[in-house]
C-alpha cells in the first residue's frame, strides 16, 4: 500500500505540471532515456524544435538538473524503475514553468558531466566505470506504466505548491550569495552557518530573529519549507536569499522591526497607496553620486532625479516609504571626516676621513737626496756682521737649495744616505703635524708624522603637512623645475648651424601623495608616495644626474600614530695604504714606512608619516 500511496503521489506531481503548462516554446520534449556507452552513462532527452538548455548541480544529495527552455513536456508521466545505471539512482522530469522543463538526476555522487546538445537530441554524458546495465527510457516504460488518474482541483493546487523542490529553494539562495558576494565580503554583519532540512519557514525566521536580537514578524499567510546550508554569511544577507528563494520579503518598519511578507502582497499593497514627491537637500555629498544607491531601494513605481543646482534629491515614491527613503539618503549623506597628514623625510650624509703617514729626511748640509727639509745654498752666502761690532764676521746663505736639487758626492770619506719618504706620502691638509730630528755622525735625520681625522655630517629633514578628505586624493609638492637642454645631434643641420636643442623642466624636491581612509573603527588606512629628489653636476658630458629617494606603501595606523613607512642606510668604505714595499705591511710598525688612507660615506634615509582625523568641534550650548 505504501509503494501504491508513494506512486499515485508522485503521478499526481507530475502530471500536474503539465496541466498546468501552456504553451511556453516551439520545443517538445517527447522522451527521456538512460543508456550505456564507452566509460559513461548517457542521459538522452529526445526533443523536437528548438530549446536552449542550461545545467547545474546540487548537493546533498547529489543532483544534476537540465533546464529546458522553450519547450513544453509531452512525453508520458512515468517513474523511473530505482535501478542505479552507472551513478544515475533516480531521474524526474516535470513542467517546471510554462515555458521550462526541468529534468532532474540524482546521483549517487557528483561527477564530471558534459551536455551536448544536437538536432533532436540533448545528450548528458557522465563518467562511470559501471556502464554494463540494461537501458531504460521513459517512452517503453510508460507504455507498460497505468495511466494516472486525472488530478481534481484542490490536488491541482497542491501540487502547484509542491512542485519546486528543496533543491529548486536551495538554489535559488546559492544563486542569491553567489550574485551579492562582493556585498557579503564588505559586510560587517555577525556571520552565520546554519543547515535547515524541510524547516518551517517561521522556524527558519525564529532562528534569525535569536541571533541578531532583532524583532522579526511574520505576516499572516506566509507559510513554506527551507532546504538549504548557509555557511559563513552575514546574517542580513542569508535572511534576504532565504525570503528570495520563497518569494518573501522583508520590510522594515519604524523602531527597526522587520516585517515578513509576500511579494505579491507587498507589491497588491502598494498598487493600492497614492505616491508623494518630496525634495531632499544634499550638504556633503553630491546628489548625482547618491542617485544609484536610492535607486536600488525604490519600488516599481518609485523614481529620483538629481538637481544639481540646488544639490538635492526629488525622489518620488509611495507615501508608505517616502519617510524610509528620506532616513536613507540622510544616512548617504554624512559628513566626511578629514585626515591631517605629517610626514617627515629624514636624510643624513655621514662621511668620515682618516689619514696617517710618516715621512724622512735623511742627509748633511752638502750633501742630501731629498729635500723635505729647507737647506741654506752657500753658493747665496753674504758677509752679516754677528756679534755687532760693525765689521763683518761671517758669512751666512741667504737663500736655500732648490727643492728639486739633489746633491750627492760618492767620493771622499762620505757617503749619503738615501730618504724614504717622499711629498706623495703626505696627507693633503694634515691637522697635526709632528717633527723629530737627531744627528747621525755628519748627518741629521729629521721625520714627518703627519695626521687627519675628518668628519663630515649634513643633515637633511623635510616635514610636509596636508589635510584631505576621507577617500580624497592629495599632493603637495615643494621644490624646483629644473630646465635640463637636450641637444639633437641627429638632427639635420644646413649652412653649419648649431645642432637643434631643446629645454625640458625635471621637477626636483619634496612630493608627497597620499589617499586616506578613516575605517569603521578609527584606524586610518593610506595609500602613501613619498618622494625627495635633488639635482647634482655629472662628472661626465652629459649633464646633470637626480637624487631620488621615494617610498610607495599601503599602511593602516591608528590616529596620532608614527609608523615608519620607508627606511636606507648605504654605507660606502674605502681603503688607501702606500709606502715601502714590505716594510710597509710589518705588523705596528708598518705604519712608520708608509701612508694610510681611509674614507667611510654613510646615508640614511627615514620616512615617518603621522596621520590625524580632524573631528567637528561643538560646542553644546551654541551647537557651533
Amino acid at each position: 500500500m505504501k509503494r501504491i500511496a508513494a506512486l499515485a503521489a508522485w503521478l499526481l506531481v507530475a502530471a500536474a505540471p503539465r496541466a498546468l503548462a501552456g504553451p511556453g516554446g516551439d520545443g517538445e520534449v517527447k522522451a527521456v532515456s538512460v543508456v550505456p556507452a564507452p566509460g559513461k552513462v548517457e542521459v538522452v532527452i529526445d526533443l523536437q524544435g528548438a530549446v536552449d538548455v542550461q545545467d547545474f548541480t546540487l548537493s546533498n544529495p547529489a543532483r544534476l538538473v537540465i533546464d529546458l527552455t522553450g519547450a513544453r513536456l509531452t512525453a508520458p508521466a512515468t517513474l523511473y524503475d530505482g535501478q542505479n545505471r552507472g551513478g544515475v539512482k533516480n531521474i524526474r522530469y516535470a513542467q517546471f514553468r510554462p515555458d521550462i522543463v526541468r529534468v532532474v538526476i540524482d546521483l549517487d555522487v557528483l561527477k564530471d558531466y558534459q551536455v551536448q546538445k544536437t538536432v533532436g537530441h540533448v545528450r548528458v554524458r557522465i563518467g562511470s566505470e559501471r556502464t554494463s546495465f540494461a537501458a531504460w527510457s521513459s517512452a517503453t516504460a510508460g507504455a507498460a506504466a497505468p495511466q494516472p488518474v486525472a488530478p481534481s482541483p484542490a490536488a491541482t493546487a497542491a501540487a502547484r505548491v509542491t512542485t519546486p523542490q528543496a533543491g529548486e529553494a536551495e538554489s535559488a539562495i546559492d544563486q542569491y550569495l553567489a550574485a551579492h558576494a562582493r556585498e557579503a565580503a564588505q559586510s560587517r554583519a555577525p556571520r552565520i552557518t546554519v543547515t535547515w532540512d524541510n524547516a518551517e519557514i517561521m522556524e527558519v525566521v525564529a532562528g534569525f530573529a535569536a541571533f541578531s536580537g532583532r524583532t522579526i514578524v511574520v505576516s499572516k499567510g506566509v507559510a513554506g519549507k527551507v532546504s538549504a546550508e548557509i555557511k559563513n554569511q552575514p546574517w542580513d544577507l542569508a535572511f534576504n536569499a532565504v525570503l528570495e528563494s520563497q518569494g518573501l520579503a522583508g520590510v522594515t518598519l519604524e523602531g527597526g522591526i522587520i516585517q515578513v511578507v509576500n511579494k505579491t502582497d507587498l507589491a497588491r499593497a502598494d498598487s493600492t497607496v497614492p505616491v508623494s514627491t518630496v525634495l531632499v537637500r544634499v550638504n556633503y555629498a553630491k546628489a548625482t553620486s547618491l542617485v544609484p544607491a536610492v535607486k536600488s531601494i525604490l519600488t516599481k513605481r518609485g523614481d529620483v532625479v538629481a538637481d544639481s543646482t540646488n544639490n538635492a534629491l526629488v525622489i518620488t515614491e509611495t507615501t508608505t516609504r517616502v519617510n524610509q527613503v528620506e532616513q536613507f539618503v540622510r544616512g548617504l549623506d554624512i559628513r566626511t571626516p578629514q585626515v591631517s597628514i605629517q610626514a617627515k623625510i629624514i636624510f643624513i650624509n655621514r662621511t668620515d676621513v682618516e689619514e696617517f703617514g710618516v715621512k724622512y729626511d735623511l742627509g748633511s748640509p752638502t750633501q742630501f737626496f731629498n729635500q723635505l727639509v729647507a737647506r741654506p745654498d752657500p753658493r747665496t752666502a753674504k758677509p752679516v756682521d754677528t756679534n755687532l761690532d760693525g765689521v763683518p764676521d761671517a758669512l751666512v746663505p741667504t737663500a736655500n737649495f732648490n727643492p728639486t736639487d739633489v746633491i750627492v758626492d760618492l767620493g771622499g770619506n762620505s757617503l749619503s744616505a738615501l730618504g724614504n719618504a717622499g711629498q706623495s706620502l703626505t696627507t693633503g691638509s694634515p691637522a697635526l703635524q709632528l717633527i723629530f730630528s737627531t744627528a747621525i755622525g755628519n748627518f741629521t735625520l729629521t721625520s714627518f708624522i703627519n695626521a687627519l681625522q675628518r668628519v663630515e655630517l649634513a643633515d637633511i629633514q623635510a616635514e610636509p603637512t596636508i589635510t584631505t578628505l576621507d577617500n580624497r586624493p592629495a599632493e603637495i609638492l615643494v621644490g624646483d623645475r629644473v630646465p635640463i637642454r637636450v641637444v639633437d645631434v641627429s638632427a639635420p643641420t644646413t649652412g653649419g648651424a648649431a645642432p637643434r636643442a631643446t629645454v625640458n623642466f625635471q621637477q626636483t624636491g619634496i612630493n608627497l601623495k597620499v589617499t586616506p581612509h578613516v575605517t569603521a573603527n578609527r584606524q586610518i588606512l593610506m595609500e602613501l608616495h613619498a618622494e625627495r629628489s635633488s639635482v647634482q653636476p655629472s662628472s661626465v658630458d652629459i649633464g646633470f644626474t637626480f637624487q631620488t629617494q621615494q617610498a610607495d606603501n599601503q599602511i593602516l595606523v591608528n590616529d596620532g600614530e608614527t609608523a615608519v613607512i620607508g627606511g636606507l642606510t648605504v654605507t660606502e668604505v674605502t681603503v688607501t695604504k702606500t709606502g715601502i714595499p714590505f716594510l710597509v705591511d710589518l705588523p705596528i710598525l708598518g705604519k712608520l714606512f708608509g701612508f694610510t688612507s681611509q674614507s667611510e660615506n654613510r646615508r640614511d634615509l627615514l620616512i615617518l608619516v603621522t596621520p590625524h582625523i580632524i573631528d567637528d568641534l561643538v560646542t553644546p550650548s551654541t551647537g557651533k
